[in-house]
């Protein structure tokens, strides 16, 4: 199948699904709205569109035997991990909420790399110790795609309690002390992710290369990241850290996060127009 075919279906079961659900799960008076979370037949369909847009990561990542990664593919596959997580997730919690921010933006991003084709040649590919890096700041990415999604969420139904307003959308949705529960649930698995990821970052620069991990945009933000989300850990913690001021430091440290690799690459393929 072409490869463009696998995009376009991707997209059309990510954005149906959406559509679907928007009518069926968001509009409408509060009570109307089912109670019960994904339907059998609603996670067949999610899985297939989640198998289309795995088959065409492979595609591009692992195209002419070579392994090849821009900014494209990289929120293509950021958004694949965090709606297959979500997958899974919604086996044991309902976060129908999830799906109105999920799925419209997994739509978009499955038709990234077909858009932009231009993908960096990853060099040193083949090593156990890149792909044990690769690996675990992807998961990394995703998780705290994931997370932010939460935040996000919880900052909308936060503010609409606040205002006294009870949307159909909010109505799914668990508590927010158990939302905030599974949110720094997420973040610990993912700073212990990014914590690796850092380390293995070092022992990747030094093995393959002989020289340590060089100072450069990507490392500083890399390391800002850390720093912010080891920081809301410790305020949460010692502090209790919670509600806006724990959802402003979870944002703030995805857009560090996002600028290390994918604002990066974005500035020189498609702003610069450099794909080395």
């Amino acid at each position: 199948m072409p490869a463009i075919l696998l995009h376009l279906l991707a997209a059309a079961l990510y954005a149906g699904l959406a559509a679907f659900f928007w009518r069926t799960r968001w509009r409408g008076a509060v009570l109307a709205q089912p109670l019960a979370g994904l339907q059998r037949w609603e996670r067949a369909v999610l899985l297939a569109a989640l198998a289309l847009h795995g088959l065409t990561l492979g595609q591009e990542i692992f195209a002419d035997g070579a392994m090849r990664f821009g900014f494209s593919v990289a929120l293509s596959l950021m958004l694949w991990l965090a709606i297959t997580l979500y997958w899974i997730e919604s086996f044991y919690a309902r976060m129908e909420g999830l799906q109105m921010l999920g799925l419209p933006l997994a739509t978009i991003c499955v038709l990234l790399p077909a858009l932009f084709p231009g993908q960096h040649l990853l060099t040193k590919a083949d090593s156990p110790a890149f792909r044990a890096h690769f690996l675990m700041a992807m998961l990394a990415y995703s998780l705290f795609t994931l997370a932010a999604m939460h935040a996000l969420l919880m900052a909308v139904a936060e503010k609409s309690l606040h205002k006294g307003r009870l949307s159909p959308l909010l109505a799914g949705l668990p508590p927010l002390l158990t939302m905030e529960t599974l949110l720094f649930r997420l973040i610990h698995t993912a700073f212990l992710l990014l914590t690796l990821t850092l380390l293995s970052g070092v022992f990747f620069s030094e093995t393959l290369f002989g020289k340590a991990l060089s100072f450069n945009h990507k490392t500083i933000f890399a390391i800002l990241s850390w720093l912010i989300f080891g920081a809301l850990l410790l305020g949460r913690h010692l502090y209790g850290w919670r509600g806006r001021q724990a959802l402003r430091w979870t944002l703030a440290g995805f857009v560090a996060l996002m600028l290390t690799y994918v604002g990066y690459r974005f500035v020189l393929e498609v702003i610069l127009g450099r794909v080395a």
